[in-house]
């Protein structure tokens, strides 16, 4: 049990578990299928320690910013938790986001070491923003031979630099991460987080979702991510668990670390995990008929054995080759960030392997609402957790209100913006901007966002996500988005609304883009004339480019209207 009510910063946290996990093994790194490093709690101690000591003997003091920018990896790790124990406040950025993105940010947080790697440092320079790293101390990963750093030092001088170690504390009201919200358009949105919303969280979730000595967890969200950032690297360093990290996110090196690992708990995006679940149904239905029926009556064992709650051992035996495909240690797939189909939820299930949805968002940690599988339901987002109070507002006849939340986990405001503050945070409730219901048990339900909301000329509200859910995949469509007419091409009246798809059609090397458009469109139109009337699309937008998205994979919305907006006319909407 993970008692964190003495502990009053990470930093603390984190040494404790250091000391009591000394000889276990506490990261391993691959790339392929070749790994790179692995180390155990007292190693990777040094590591942290000796970049904590030079950081310091350069000058770092206590609450100067550390950010941090680069793909998962040991170092990632190391440096966060060499700069808790210098007292420093972190700032996870998206490694994902543009240079000139990614610049701004920098500049926002004016952080006092930059920590990236080698190659990424290459393009903030090219942006030729000089002034952003005048007191700046740059520290990069893997740098090449004969590369120019410029100012910049190679992480590994941090081993070597002579300087000694002093440890600084924190208290559980300082300011621990500044926490860019989704999307960069606009004013930055700095969330700060103190190490009372980390400790009460990671307490919560370690009593709900125990992990130990022996456990692996797999690191595939990016650690920026307020999932990963909790559960890849917080809490299964303070429970003693290893943390895996995979230098490539193609499906069949994912598969294959898994087993190599024996991972026990990994966290995914919607999208890969139906990625996940398409490879293994596809597995099922190529066997021979008295075999799938033999897995189809131990799936029904299982459903009905692990009905008040999962049950590994019991699982992982009735449907061991299905298990195996994931290494056979696999206990909880933790998913968020995007919509979980309740279809792929139910499946995993099914087969022993919970996945565990819950509702978050930046401002408030890592979860609000989680389901705690007692028992497992794949249609909502869960109960509120421990000590979190969760309000609906205004709610209209169909009992749909605005969530609003309060808790010890809601950040302290956003960085140098009061204004936006006070306009997020009301006496002391979080205003969410989603939208959703509560039933009878507790569990909330969410239907869409506020802001996102349509109401059409009937009267009627719908939400983008509901139709894009209801439609589900489309053949020949790689990714498709549901909009208002008016929100795009905002218009002086609120009549006469038209609800379009902008569809981004597959490119497969057999087929032209043309035909790949036309059969999602075929796609499409049936599946549209089996919705409602009032949630039918009336039109498309044909769209060539990747959608944007956070590190998270949830869509941009406002960023992708705005750039339909500027490349086309209201007219190019073809009807269906």
């Amino acid at each position: 049990m993970l008692d964190l009510s003495r502990v009053q910063c990470l930093g603390c946290a984190l040494r404790d578990s250091s000391t009591t996990f000394k000889s276990k093994l506490a990261m391993i790194e691959a790339d392929r299928h070749r790994e790179n490093c692995r180390y155990t709690f007292a190693e990777a101690r040094q590591l942290a320690e000796g970049f904590a000591a030079y950081i310091q003997g350069r000058g770092f003091a206590v609450g100067d910013r550390c950010a941090i920018l680069m793909q998962n990896q040991s170092k990632w790790l190391l440096s966060a938790t060499g700069a808790l124990w210098a007292g420093a406040v972190l700032v996870p950025l998206d490694y994902k986001l543009t240079p000139g993105e990614q610049l701004d940010l920098l500049a926002h947080c004016t952080p006092r070491v930059l920590v990236t790697e080698a190659s990424t440092w290459e393009k903030l320079r090219a942006e030729n923003r000089p002034e952003l790293f005048e007191r700046t101390l740059v520290i990069v990963t893997e740098p090449r031979e004969e590369q120019d750093l410029g100012p910049a030092v190679p992480w590994q001088t941090a081993e070597t630099s002579g300087f000694t170690y002093r440890g600084d504390e924190r208290g559980r009201d300082d300011v621990a991460c500044i926490v860019y919200s989704s999307g960069t358009s606009g004013t930055p949105k700095g969330c700060m987080l103190t190490h009372g919303n980390y400790l009460q969280q990671a307490e919560v979730l370690g009593q709900l979702f125990p992990m130990g000595e022996g456990d692996r967890f797999f690191s595939v969200l990016p650690t920026n991510h307020a999932i990963d950032f909790m559960l890849g690297f917080l809490l299964s360093s303070m429970l003693g668990g290893a943390v895996v990290h995979q230098r490539t996110l193609r499906p069949k090196f994912l598969a294959s670390t898994m087993k190599r690992y024996q991972v026990s708990h990994i966290a995914l995006v919607p999208t890969i995990l139906k990625n996940l679940e398409k490879k293994l149904r596809e597995r099922l239905d190529d066997l021979p008929k008295w075999q799938r029926l033999i897995i189809d009556g131990l799936l029904d064992l299982n459903e009905v054995a692990t009905r008040r709650g999962p049950n590994h051992r019991l699982s992982s035996k009735l449907l061991r080759p299905l298990h195996e495909e994931f290494g056979g240690k696999l206990r909880f797939i933790f998913a968020g960030g995007a919509f979980v189909d309740r279809k792929t939820a139910e499946f995993f299930n099914r087969i022993g392997i919970p996945v565990v949805i819950g509702y978050g968002l930046t401002e408030a940690g890592t979860v609000l609402t989680v389901n705690d599988l007692e028992p497992f339901r794949g249609d909502t987002v869960g109960k509120p957790v421990e000590g979190t109070e969760i309000e609906l507002r205004e709610l209209n006849a169909a009992g749909v209100g605005e969530v609003w939340a309060r808790g010890p986990t809601v950040m302290q405001g956003y960085l140098d913006a009061p204004e936006l503050t006070a306009e997020a945070i009301q006496d002391g409730w979080l205003r969410t901007g989603d939208l959703g219901t509560i039933d009878a048990a507790g569990h909330l339900k969410l239907v869409g966002r506020a802001k996102n909301m349509i109401v059409t000329e009937g009267g009627k509200n719908v939400y983008p996500e509901d139709i894009e859910a209801l439609l589900g995949d489309l053949e020949g469509c790689e990714e498709h988005a549901v909009f208002a007419a008016n929100y795009i091409w905002p218009a002086s009246t609120m009549t006469g609304e038209q609800l379009i798809l902008v569809i981004r059609p597959k490119k497969e090397a057999s087929a032209n883009f043309s035909s790949a458009a036309e059969e999602a469109l075929q796609e499409l139109r049936a599946r549209n004339r089996r919705l409602a009337e009032y949630k039918r699309i009336s039109g498309y937008v044909i769209w060539e480019d990747e959608f944007p998205q956070t590190a998270s994979r949830k869509l941009k919305r406002p960023l992708l209207a705005d750039q339909i907006r500027k490349r086309c006319e209201r007219t190019v909407i073809e009807g269906l």
